[in-house]
């Protein structure tokens, strides 16, 4: 905080420094007052101090100080301030209202401003484009900057965001994973336990054993009926409220599962091999090669060629699958491989299947990988020990985080409906802002100078015919007319200065005024001279580079 503090009061102390070396020149070259200097000096300090919290007051100051030195804002001390400070305000403030509101008073306030100084309201278009291109247009371009930093910003909140409800999203997933093999867990013991009720049921009321014997029975079989009932109420408990109860049959096998895939109209082969990857072709052998694999590595098993299967369904319509089961000495290696689609493969998933089944595998002591093919399709391989092994013992707790496009969950292969999320929405909101904001600074402009160049177009034709001459007053008027009488043939309003080009006045002439000939052409000019409140001379005058044109 300090750092930035230091930062900012730096770069305020280097700002006000040059804005001030145009005053010095401007002060140096003319001679202008040491007073006008320092007090120009002072209050652009004090702009600069409060641009920052109060940035609009700060460029009403810098305006004053324009305004005082020419009516028409451009003055050389004070016209690199009022862009810079223009800019300052857009970037610094963060509504555009009172701006705008500060830009009409100041446009309103231009003809009293002109009445004040002696100024002709005439110039009060002038005025305005002075306003709008020194003091608007860098509003805007500060104002588009702010709402570019503001998009940055947003899209780093979001990614920040974003990456944190991934992080729950694969801690919900594990979780609801666990929960699934409590529910496999259930099946297996419920069954276990559920056998060992009948049986002590069956010795309760056997009369070949005494009453001892026939009473501990029972206990047994109570015991084992509560600890079933405590079973099912705690997988209750884990499962979420949302998920629904296992629909997969217990104790299905892999050739099951690739079975009812391929009724389902998958195009998926299986192989089950020993280590020495001889292809096992009955049922009986099969069992048999996974009779002394445990519970947990076994259901892990399933659990994998389901997801990865679901995925190739989802993600490669129409490509074939490839299920590998190898056997090791003290592992099961699991391989899924699927082609590239062969139709438009469905909108990717969110990548909490792959997070749950890393969970399943890490359970089981297992590690797994997954990653796109050379050739375009993907692969899921998962090795699982066949030795029973602590939950998660040399497993990567992060397996299967992050997944990929192909990753998917357990549900049909429908595609959800695309949703709208909150993130998304101010991500768009905030692109709209940017464009809205470039498009401001990039046509208000355009359009300013197209209005201003047909107001100044009808301010300059107005005031070509209030100084036109038409050559018959011109005729009627004669030397030695009192001016009153000249006055009454003359337009209302003289040029303001004799046109470039023209010689001086003749010695003696008196004081002369010139009036156009011409309304578009400012070539020659009709020059009426009076002196002692009578008309000394008139001439038609030229610009001396057009003397042969003279009539």
């Amino acid at each position: 905080m300090r750092r930035e503090r230091t930062r900012d009061t730096l770069a305020d102390l280097a700002l006000w420094v040059l804005l001030c070396c145009p005053v010095l020149l401007r002060a140096g070259a003319d001679g202008g007052g040491p007073v006008a200097t320092g007090t120009g000096i002072v209050l652009l300090g004090v702009a600069v101090l409060v641009g920052r919290r109060l940035p609009l007051p700060a460029l009403g100051i810098v305006v004053a100080l324009s305004a005082l030195e020419h009516p028409q804002l451009i003055s050389p001390e004070y016209a690199p301030a009022l862009p810079v400070f223009g800019a300052l305000a857009g970037r610094r403030s963060p509504r555009a209202r009172p701006a705008l509101l500060t830009f009409a008073g100041l446009a309103a306030a231009g003809p009293a401003l002109l009445f004040a100084t002696g100024g002709e309201l005439w110039s009060w278009p002038g005025q305005l484009a002075a306003v709008f291109f020194a003091v608007v247009v860098p509003w805007l371009v500060g104002r588009y900057a702010r709402q570019y930093a503001e998009l940055v910003r947003t899209g780093w909140e979001l990614a920040d965001r974003m990456e944190r409800e991934q992080r729950a999203v694969a801690d919900r997933e594990r979780i609801r994973e666990r929960s699934r093999i409590a529910g496999d867990m259930h099946d297996s013991l419920g069954h276990d336990l559920s056998l060992l009720a009948v049986r002590a049921a069956a010795l309760e009321v056997d009369r070949a054993l005494g009453e001892e014997q026939r009473a501990a029975a029972g206990e047994l079989r109570k015991a084992a009926a509560d600890a079933t009932a405590r079973l099912r109420d705690i997988v209750g408990v884990l499962r979420a409220d949302d998920e629904p109860a296992p629909t997969v049959p217990a104790g299905e096998t892999v050739r099951a599962l690739v079975e009812r895939a391929r009724d389902a109209g998958v195009d998926v082969t299986l192989h089950e091999n020993h280590e020495d990857h001889e292809e096992a072709t009955a049922t009986a052998a099969s069992a048999e090669t996974t009779a002394a694999v445990p519970e947990m590595t076994d259901r892990a098993v399933h659990r994998v060629v389901q997801e990865a299967v679901t995925n190739a369904a989802r993600h490669a319509p129409g490509a074939a699958v490839a299920v590998s089961v190898v056997r090791e000495p003290d592992a099961v290696r699991v391989t899924v491989e699927n082609g590239p689609p062969a139709r438009p493969p469905g909108p990717p998933g969110g990548g909490t299947g792959l997070v749950g089944l890393g969970e399943r595998v890490r359970l089981a002591g297992g590690s797994i990988g997954h990653g796109p093919c050379p050739g375009g399709g993907f692969t899921v391989t998962a090795r699982l020990p066949t030795a029973t092994t602590g939950h998660g013992a040399g497993a990567t707790p992060e397996a299967g985080a992050g997944a990929g496009t192909k990753a998917g969950t357990e549900a049909g292969p429908e595609a959800a409906a695309p949703v709208t999320t909150t993130s998304a929405r101010e991500l768009d909101r905030a692109r709209r802002r940017v464009r809205r904001g470039l498009w401001q600074a990039l046509a208000a402009p355009a359009v300013a100078l197209v209005v201003l160049g047909v107001v100044f177009f009808f301010v300059d034709q107005h005031i070509r015919a209030r100084s036109l001459l038409e050559r018959e007053r011109y005729d009627l008027i004669r030397v030695g007319d009192t001016h009153e009488d000249a006055r009454t043939r003359l337009p209302e309003h003289p040029l303001e200065s004799r046109p470039a080009g023209v010689d001086p006045e003749p010695a003696g002439a008196g004081r002369c005024a010139y009036y156009r000939v011409h309304q578009y052409s400012d070539d020659s000019a009709y020059r009426l001279c009076f002196k002692d409140g009578r008309l000394a001379s008139k001439a038609v005058v030229s610009d001396v580079d057009n003397e042969e044109d003279r009539p």
